[in-house]
């Protein structure tokens, strides 16, 4: 048995694998593993350790798959679960129909996810000050770009679970059975504490050679999310001043043609302030699990057993519920969103579990990024997963604008931005018509239940999946993490 399971990767990492880069910033190649007391020693090893803080960011495979948009989309109203019965992957199974309970669901490996960002996060930040030769504002930046992921880490952490161990140093094995968790407040308080110190020494963008670190305005976005999530009305005014920086960058735009934002050869496009890196250059095979720079996710949603054009075959999970299908088949954005099996002349598939014949377009498998430099081609795809872009940025600022009582024709501006990007009529900037628009412009990207949540909607949109009220928000502790420590099971679980 595990003594201590939250800290399992994060001890083992003592012995912490790092990684040379090569020309793109993230498409990174083990050479091995040094021992963290005799590393940081030159400039290329504490860059080297702030891969190793970016690299849980594309981890998609653990205990079992738990890609972070195909687990949230199986949790809202938008997709099923769905895959090959009702027994593959049972964790997500089981937040599709909430049965989760602390011994299942995706608590696990989404607990792993984002306390080894933590602690590869806290360490980098520990040893930057003390690596001989480092240029002062290459610890700077390197900084800044280790608090804005802890920042991403607990905010996914605190989202998820709430009730989470607040860690801004290395833990000690002997430390670790004393932890307690922290008031989330005091998470999100932190959070924002690293954020405001990242932004300064950000830049505001990047050559290509460096395409997913982190720039300013991504920062000032996630700050921007952090305060609109905790849903105090008196601060919306200030969270609507940090997406208008992001707003009016002059880096960003959004693209006339919407489809292109998800296109695999449109990476790091006008539109996207945020994306995690996936690559095949890896030439990944099977034997890889749990260190996939592919996309898995992209294997997953493809119908199964599919023959035809266009689209390889995947393994059928997050079918997109008909009653979703109907709520969005006459927006423009309905065909760069769905992919309706039916109309796909001479095409056929099996019938996965939950099958609607609807599946998830913005993320499928097209033929064209199909892997044929080597490795496994399932396990291969160069998608990237878009957390921040900037449609969403608009629609918070609207969004925070009306409940903040800010500018209502500024809200309206973006608003119907978005709108007029896919030849819609401009609509009155009210929250209904404001969350109306973000179901549908951010629609299968994981954005669904989240936003459910935060807006008190979840208990009645989700009741016909099980959803309880005051329980279901939030994930449990897993049931691993409750032995030998001092953690406190969520209510209802």
């Amino acid at each position: 048995m595990k003594k201590y399971s939250i800290y399992l990767s994060l001890i083992m990492l003592i012995s912490l694998a790092l990684a040379s880069c090569s020309k793109d910033w993230l498409e990174v190649q083990p050479k091995g593993t040094s021992l963290e007391g005799n590393y940081y020693q030159t400039p290329q090893e504490a860059f080297n350790g702030l891969v190793a803080a970016y690299d849980p960011l594309g981890k998609q495979t653990g205990n079992t798959y738990f890609c972070k948009i195909g687990a949230l989309n199986a949790a809202a109203d938008e997709c099923y679960a769905g895959g090959g019965d009702a027994s593959d992957v049972p964790a997500w199974q089981v937040w599709n129909n909430y049965t989760l309970d602390p011994a299942n669901g995706v608590q696990a490996d989404f607990w792993s996810r984002n306390f080894i960002g933590v602690y590869r996060c806290n360490v980098i930040l520990s040893k930057l000050p003390n690596v001989p030769d480092l240029e002062a504002s290459t610890m700077a930046m390197y900084t800044a770009e280790a608090k804005f992921l802890r920042a991403y880490y607990y905010f996914d952490l605190v989202r998820e679970f709430k009730n989470v161990p607040l860690l801004t140093e290395p833990l000690s094995p002997a430390d670790a059975g004393n932890v307690t968790q922290a008031a989330p407040e005091d998470v999100y308080a932190q959070i924002e504490k690293d954020l405001n110190e990242a932004i300064p020494d950000l830049p505001e963008i990047r050559p290509t050679s460096e395409n997913g670190r982190i720039t300013k305005m991504a920062a000032v976005a996630l700050l921007g999310k952090v305060i609109l999530w905790q849903n105090n009305e008196s601060r919306m005014l200030e969270a609507a001043n940090l997406f208008e920086q992001v707003n009016t960058s002059p880096n960003y735009h959004l693209l006339d043609n919407y489809g292109d934002v998800f296109s695999a050869s449109n990476k790091f496009n006008a539109e996207c302030i945020f994306e995690v890196v996936h690559t095949s250059k890896a030439l990944s095979g099977w034997e890889a699990w749990g260190n996939f720079e592919g996309n898995i996710y992209t294997q997953m949603i493809g119908p199964r057993s599919y023959t035809g054009p266009t689209y390889k075959a995947g393994y059928g999970f997050n079918p997109i519920i008909p009653d979703f299908v109907n709520f969005m088949k006459d927006d423009p954005r309905y065909e760069f969103t769905v992919l309706d099996m039916s109309s796909i002349p001479g095409a056929s598939y099996s019938a996965s579990y939950q099958n609607t014949g609807y599946f998830m377009k913005k993320y499928a498998p097209l033929a064209e990024n199909y892997s044929t430099i080597g490795g496994d081609p399932v396990v291969n795809w160069p998608n990237n997963e878009i957390e921040i872009r900037l449609a969403d940025t608009y629609l918070m600022e609207a969004e925070a604008l009306v409940r903040g009582g800010g500018d209502v024709n500024k809200a309206a501006y973006y608003l119907n931005a978005v709108r007029a990007r896919v030849g819609l009529d401009p609509v009155a900037a009210t929250k209904e018509n404001i969350y109306r628009e973000r179901r549908l412009e951010l629609a299968t990207e994981g954005q669904r239940f989240f936003d459910l949540v935060r807006t008190g909607q979840a208990a009645t949109v989700l009741a016909f999946k099980g959803f309880v009220a005051g329980k279901h928000e939030i994930l449990p502790i897993p049931l691993a993490e409750l032995t030998n420590t001092k953690f406190v099971q969520n209510p209802g679980y």
